[in-house]
């Protein structure tokens, strides 16, 4: 759980939010708090996971800075946030990767490259390694697909382990005591709101990603970021049944299935990431939490690498340059699936989570009326 002075401000700011509600409506973060005059430390746990961090809150809030009641909901709630990353990490060490060693990720991704590439270059023949290789079975020349397969497929594995450990132990956290049935109940509305991105809406007219201008840029930016990524699994998937089931390994012709969904997929990626990266840099500082931005950048910029060096193959698969090409974009993936779990990926299932209690608070409970009508 966020430390006792992170909580105690997160409390403070929510009872007052929850005083005034005159920014219910802007996103699910004041419809949760509306009534309550207490807030648990799973409550803020809930909360901080529930904020997308639109700021459509600090823009309008009559109470923000310089006002002495100093209310800054989104970089309170981020502060919040950040400690509940590392607070529900499984395993507990991964903790450090959310606090002082922040940049770890970036390190580890760097060793794995750096690893990666210093095998193939002592264990491959040069001829092999800076050769031209051509038709099925033109990658595995330079990386078994044994060792290939093994890398990626391992580390994957590692990341889906950590991370559901995480979230199952973040749900515990916040789950209400009601029945199955209840929570059958809101899965729907809750996939809704996850697939939809509807609390990045500010209401109707949009958050305030820059500036106290309305706008719908973060939002756009994140659906075709994960637009494109699920084209590149989709590509992933369509290569293993080829390459399985077809008996016809890669590489794969321009037009095929992998390598369209693929190319598609890596550009719409780079396209996302770069809008997604221009917010961050230009947004205000007055309403972010360093940390959290930290862990945003690092993040944006691992997935764009990994998104371009799978571009890189495809364009010079059949160069001198495939296999340096091919086996950075490896341990970049690898090294990307190892720090998985101690990144700002968890956001996503924490948020998940969060957005889940949130529709069984609506279902569970009968809605109040707002304060600030």
């Amino acid at each position: 759980m966020p430390p006792r002075e992170v909580a105690e401000e997160a409390e403070r700011v929510l009872r007052l939010c929850s005083a005034c509600m005159y920014c219910d409506g802007v996103c699910a973060v004041f419809p949760a708090i509306a009534g309550k005059a207490t807030f648990s430390l799973a409550d803020v746990a809930h909360i901080a996971n529930l904020c997308h961090a639109c700021r459509g809150c600090w823009h309008a809030c009559q109470y923000a800075p310089p006002h002495p009641f100093a209310v800054n909901v989104p970089q309170t709630l981020a502060a919040a946030r950040g400690h509940t990353y590392a607070d529900f990490a499984r395993p507990r060490w991964l903790a450090g990767a959310f606090g002082r060693h922040a940049w770890m990720p970036a390190a580890v991704v760097g060793a794995a490259t750096v690893a990666a590439l210093l095998l193939v270059v002592l264990t491959v023949p040069r001829e092999t390694l800076f050769g031209v290789h051509r038709g099925g079975g033109a990658f595995y020349q330079v990386v078994p697909w044994g060792v290939m397969t093994t890398a990626a497929g391992l580390s994957f594995v590692w990341a889906v382990a950590a991370m559901t450990a995480s979230t199952v132990a973040f749900w515990r956290a916040i789950a209400p005591p009601v029945s199955a049935r209840v929570v059958k109940r809101a899965l729907w509305p809750a996939l809704f709101d996850i697939v939809t991105l509807s609390n990045l809406g500010g209401g109707g007219p949009g958050c305030n990603d820059v500036d106290g201008r309305f706008s719908r840029e973060r939002r756009i930016a994140h659906h075709v970021m994960v637009g494109g990524f699920a084209l590149t699994i989709l590509s992933t998937l369509s290569a293993a049944l080829w390459h399985h089931v077809a008996d016809a390994p890669a590489p794969y012709p321009v037009f095929s299935l992998p390598v369209l969904a693929g190319t598609i997929g890596g550009v719409l990626m780079l396209v996302g990431i770069g809008g997604l990266v221009s917010v961050e840099l230009r947004t205000d500082t007055a309403a972010t939490e360093p940390g959290e931005t930290r862990l945003n950048l690092v993040f944006l910029v691992l997935l764009g690498l990994v998104a371009a060096s799978g571009l890189a193959v495809l364009v010079l698969r059949e160069t001198v340059l495939m296999g340096v090409t091919l086996t950075l974009h490896l341990g970049l993936v690898t090294g990307f699936f190892l720090v998985l779990p101690a990144s700002k990926m968890m956001h996503a299932p924490y948020r998940a989570a969060a957005l889940l209690r949130a529709a069984i608070d609506r279902i569970a409970s009968p809605p109040r009326r707002s304060g600030g009508e």
